[in-house]
């Protein structure tokens, strides 16, 4: 297993979880200035090491994919859910392997254990709290959007404050595409089923929240493209800071 600083300049590999944690600790202590504690660094720095082991899926991309169907997550679906989390989502990325697409709904929050998010996750999903969709190819799920109301997500509190009630729009806050599947239109096939299922939903309206700057990196582009968007007749309807609010009517 190893383990790497979240600024990208030190990496430790070792097969004692505690030791991984404790060097990490030090060189964050010795080259960084940062308010989190050491709780919290240990915390991220053991969930980074689980899933550097437990994320063991491909990461070569493949050169086709084949047709892709898209499903709502049911009761009967969350298995595929788990196993798209649990493995093949972020074997290039372990820093995000213990995200399980929480952070949306409770905003900039102390980091957790990895099993605390992913069993909080299961029981908002079976309760409704959470509604999103799968993506699936060659009978595998690949990928996953969470498109769940704007009044469940904490991080988008507040915006366009004049604008239709939070309850009424479908936000679609994040894309996990497993990477062998990555730009072969499996986002693009998930929104567009979001979009189809805003009005059975009772929703008037889907928006999204696409980068403003986009590096060009898969680990910064779960918001998914604004060209994207724009092709689906989103229209812009507030700047912030790191993404724009677009939107369109169901």
């Amino acid at each position: 297993m190893w383990v790497e600083c979240f600024e990208n300049d030190a990496r430790f590999d070792g097969a004692d979880v505690e030791v991984l944690v404790e060097q990490l600790l030090s060189h964050v202590r010795a080259s960084h200035n940062v308010s989190y504690s050491d709780d919290e660094v240990r915390t991220w720095a053991r969930n980074f090491a689980d899933a550097s082991l437990r994320e063991d899926g491909a990461v070569v991309r493949l050169p086709s994919v084949g047709p892709v169907e898209v499903h709502p997550v049911t009761e009967d679906r969350i298995d595929d859910w788990l196993m798209l989390f649990d493995r093949d989502a972020f074997p290039d990325n372990p820093d995000w392997g213990s995200c399980y697409c929480l952070h949306p709904h409770t905003g900039d929050a102390p980091e957790r254990p990895w099993r605390d998010v992913r069993a909080e996750m299961i029981e908002r999903l079976r309760a409704g709290a959470t509604v999103g969709y799968l993506a699936y190819a060659g009978g595998r799920v690949v990928g996953w959007v969470n498109a769940s109301f704007r009044s469940s997500y904490a991080k988008y509190d507040g915006i366009d404050p004049e604008g239709p009630a939070p309850d009424t729009v479908v936000g679609v806050s994040c894309f996990v595409i497993a990477p062998p599947y990555r730009r072969h239109g499996v986002s693009s096939a998930l929104l567009d089923h979001v979009v189809a299922d805003g009005a059975t939903r009772g929703a008037r309206y889907v928006e999204g929240y696409p980068r403003r700057t986009p590096d060009g990196k898969d680990s910064t582009s779960f918001c998914g493209p604004r060209s994207m968007f724009e092709g689906r007749e989103f229209t812009p309807v507030e700047e912030h800071e790191w993404f724009t609010l677009v939107r369109r009517p169901v």
